[in-house]
Order: C-alpha cells, then sequence, then structure tokens
C-alpha cells in the first residue's frame, strides 16, 4: 500500500499546485464544454477518497457531511467556492492522505462493505479502495489539466 500512498500524495501535491497557482476566479470557472470546476474536481478527489476507504470501511469520515454532499459522485459544481472553502481543500488535501496512511497501518480498516463503481469494478476490501482511488485521482488530474486550457 506504501506504493499507492506515494503516488496518491504525488497527486495530491499536484492538485495542490493548481489550487495554489489558480486565482480563485479561475478555479471557479465552468470551462466551456465542462460541467464542473476546477474547484470542485479537487474538492471531489477528497471526498471520493474518504467515501472509497472510510465510509465503506464503516470507520468515520475526516471530512464533514456538507462537503460530501457539494462533492461527491454525481454532484455537480451549484455555487463558487469561497476562500476559507479554498483554505480548507488545500489543508485537506494532504492531512486526509497522510491520516489514512497511519489508519491503514494502524490496522482501523476492519470490515469492508463492497461497491461497484459507475465503471463496474466491484470493490472488495480497503486495498482496492485505496488502489482505485489512486486510478480515479488520476482521472480527474487529467480534466483539470484539460480544462486549464480553457480558462
Amino acid at each position: 500500500m506504501d506504493w499507492n500512498h506515494n503516488v496518491t500524495l504525488k497527486n495530491r501535491t499536484l492538485l495542490l499546485k493548481f489550487v495554489e497557482n489558480f486565482s480563485l476566479d479561475q478555479l471557479n470557472t465552468v470551462p466551456k464544454g465542462y460541467r464542473n470546476t476546477i474547484f470542485w474536481n479537487v474538492a471531489h478527489t477528497i471526498v471520493t477518497q474518504q467515501l472509497l476507504v472510510y465510509g465503506l470501511s464503516n470507520t468515520p469520515l475526516l471530512v464533514a457531511p456538507d462537503l460530501v454532499k457539494s462533492y461527491k459522485k454525481d454532484s455537480k459544481t451549484l455555487h463558487e467556492a469561497t476562500e476559507d472553502e479554498l483554505t480548507l481543500i488545500k489543508t485537506l488535501l494532504i492531512s486526509t492522505i497522510e491520516q489514512t496512511k497511519k489508519d491503514y497501518d494502524k490496522g482501523v480498516f476492519k470490515v469492508y462493505t463492497p461497491y461497484t463503481t459507475s465503471l463496474n469494478v466491484t470493490i472488495n476490501n480497503v486495498e482496492e479502495a485505496i488502489s482505485f482511488n489512486t486510478f480515479h485521482e488520476g482521472i480527474h488530474l487529467g480534466y483539470i489539466l484539460a480544462m486549464k486550457n480553457s480558462l
């Protein structure tokens, strides 16, 4: 799991650079041809990781329920992110992955509810959830890389 942890941290570091290098207006822009903002995509990666790893392991999430509601699967950009939300997302990008590694190493994730993703991939345990999340975050990094050229 160390490999997935390291790749996810590298991806999150790239996402952090995007949120630090773009203005809040740019992060809140829905480029033509897209349905969400760069900010939504970044926040969505945090929420999805939490739901896949913690939620399906019946372990309390590290993020607030309102964040989950706003950025979970099938949600869309409904409001412009504020400076406070941006500050929170910057913190959560790294802290949630670091805490997940600690929790995994401590054996916190003892049960797992199998889940079939929209890609028809069934996740049966927390190790598969962590692996799938690495793939999922790569998809959203790709969206963001394409979106930045549309700003």
